[in-house]
């Protein structure tokens, strides 16, 4: 079983915190959309010959193309892979572009799962992220999925912003829950370099994330979420009646996946691979029939260490038994060795085989699954 991502790389603007690569600039849309295509016939393959269970158009700002242009790209995925019949075909989408004939449209193109960028219900917020919808668009936009007929609908939130009370989070929540969503994709603010928000904050003209109010919010965020139904399953991954992503689902589980686009990134299971971050570069050589790409082929030690790293942050947690099966009694020894400590403090918890951690260990996710790397 694989996946399959594409990413658009196209905006409106910039997010203020956003690193992806992107574009502003729709001159290139129709080259992209030919060499789109021409690499999936590049790399029909790559994934030799598994199944194809998800397809995941991110970006970028997918919803920005036509439906028919995503009905080009699936025909061309079906024409070069076998896909399952009830594959996850996840669109991610502004709030903005969601109108009611535009979601028809995608319904029709066998989209079945949206992945709306909400990030807030508040305009301050909003405003201060340089997002180009508000908080009544994001409401409309859920409400009209809805009624078009989409019941996998996933809203992604943001915390830990300077402008963000423990209030209004608490109303982002509350609104999201009434929405009846059945997924939530929640992630704390993080300042990376070269983002307009790296920027504020380097030369001061905003306060750097608050950690001690970033985790209150996460507190909050998975106190209220189990009391509304939601389940946990990853670190920033919140899930009703077990409608998880299956395609973020298949990265945390080690499965292959092929990146069709420019920046986009495969994993064969052995190597790592990753298209350059130009469009016109991109576009050039898909056009020469070459994938302008770098490729590295992981260590044993790495991918132990994805493999905890990915592990730790989902319910299924790390079976010891899986690492002494594909690692060695070695590194099985070692992470034993580097659970001991966090388990007497109430960091990780020991179920038969499986180590999970903890509520107070979500909280420290990175910085655990770091210590126990090799």
């Amino acid at each position: 079983m694989a996946g399959i991502y594409f990413h658009i790389p196209f905006c409106c603007r910039a997010c203020t915190y956003c690193n992806f690569f992107f574009s502003v600039s729709l001159k290139q849309k129709s080259n992209l959309i030919e060499a789109l295509i021409k690499e999936i016939e590049l790399r029909k393959n790559y994934l030799e010959g598994e199944f194809i269970t998800s397809i995941y158009f991110g970006g970028g700002t997918p919803s920005l193309m036509d439906a028919s242009v995503i009905s080009r790209i699936l025909d061309a995925v079906e024409n070069n892979f076998t896909v399952v019949k009830d594959a996850e075909i996840t669109l991610e989408a502004n709030p903005d572009d969601l109108t009611g004939s535009k979601l028809h449209d995608f319904a029709e193109a066998f989209v079945n799962r949206l992945s709306i960028g909400v990030q807030s219900f508040s305009d301050a917020d909003l405003k201060f992220m340089n997002r180009t919808h508000t908080a009544a668009h994001a409401v409309r936009s859920v409400k009209a999925a809805q009624d078009v007929g989409f019941s996998n609908i996933s809203i992604d939130l943001i915390y830990g912003t300077p402008t963000m009370s423990m209030e209004q989070w608490k109303k982002n929540l509350d609104i999201a829950f009434t929405l009846d969503v059945p997924h939530l994709s929640c992630y704390c603010l993080t300042v990376e370099e070269k983002t307009k928000l790296f920027q504020l904050v380097r030369d001061k003209k905003i306060p750097d994330v608050d950690e001690q109010t970033s985790s209150e919010q996460f507190g909050l965020l998975m106190d209220m979420a189990a009391q509304n139904g939601y389940e946990h399953y990853e670190i920033s991954n919140f899930s009703r009646d077990e409608m998880y992503s299956r395609h973020n689902t298949s990265y945390w589980k080690g499965e292959k996946y092929l990146g069709i686009g420019p920046s986009a990134h495969s994993f064969d299971g052995d190597s790592r691979q990753w298209n350059v971050s130009n469009l016109s570069g991109y576009i050039s050589a898909i056009e020469k029939g070459i994938v302008p790409s770098e490729k590295e082929i992981l260590s044993p030690s790495q991918k132990f260490n994805e493999y905890v790293m990915t592990g730790l942050r989902t319910k299924g947690g790390c079976d010891v038994e899986v690492i002494k099966n594909q690692f060695g009694e070695k590194l099985a020894e070692h992470f034993l060795t580097q659970t001991k400590n966090k388990i007497e403090k109430g960091m990780i918890e020991k179920r038969g085989t499986i180590f999970v951690l903890t509520r107070e260990g979500k909280f420290f996710a990175d910085r655990i699954a770091a210590e126990m790397f090799v």
